[in-house]
């Protein structure tokens, strides 16, 4: 079972290790490594090779990952139509749902649902996408995701705009009330986290900066202090 979601709570630093960046052959290795380290989520990558130019994986694993996974599964929809999906993806496990403000037609429904599923729910911005486009959706979301790169692949280099949309974010979360978290996703690493941090970010997702580092426990530990 994943562990509660109290952790959304509170304005600490949350590592979400992407499970995109795992090595698949030895999964158990790696989801043990989170396991034991202080990362609070687990960033499952879903692509749809229409939305992005990739395909990813899809319920059935996070379905086994859930059973094995302790941390909080945190769902990034990289699709189209996912109003579609989202009861399947709560079905396999999902526990945080975040969109993409780019493909949903009608996003506050789609919020709507994610919500009656008893889930968080997070929209998701693309490099080129400006966070005014919250304005009308800010109070009733749990998750503004902020995307670093372009998104599809991993490994790519951070896009430092990406830090004025993040302080534009908190700004806006601030001055409305709302008490969504602010989610920065690509090309996150020991370089920059700290100024992500300051800039007003609360989750910090890394992939190839966790699982192709020598000691990944440890590289989690500092990223979580990014904030200090």
């Amino acid at each position: 079972m994943f562990k509660t979601l109290s952790n959304l709570e509170k304005k600490e630093v949350i590592v979400a290790p992407s499970l995109l960046a795992a090595n698949f052959l030895q999964l158990q290795h790696d989801i043990d490594m989170v396991n034991n380290s202080e990362a609070a989520w687990l960033h499952l990558d879903v692509m749809d090779g229409r939305f992005v130019p990739n395909i990813s994986y899809g319920m059935p694993i996070i379905a086994q990952v859930s059973q094995a996974c302790t941390k909080v599964a945190d769902v990034h929809l990289m699709i189209e139509q996912p109003d579609l999906y989202i009861a399947d993806f709560k079905k396999a496990g999902a526990q945080v749902i975040t969109v993409h403000q780019e493909a949903c037609t009608h996003l506050h429904r789609t919020i709507q649902l994610i919500h009656s599923l008893d889930m968080k729910a997070g929209v998701a911005l693309n490099p080129a996408t400006p966070v005014h486009t919250l304005e009308d959706i800010i109070a009733d979301i749990d998750l503004v995701l902020i995307m670093s790169v372009n998104p599809g692949f991993g490994g790519q280099k951070f896009i430092q705009h990406t830090i004025k949309k993040i302080m534009q974010a908190r700004e806006l979360i601030d001055r409305t009330g709302s008490r969504a978290l602010i989610e920065v996703d690509g090309g996150i690493n020991l370089e920059n986290a700290h100024a992500i941090v300051q800039a007003g970010a609360d989750v910090l997702v890394a992939g190839s900066t966790v699982f192709a580092s020598s000691n990944p426990v440890q590289t989690i530990a500092q990223l979580k202090q990014a904030g200090k």
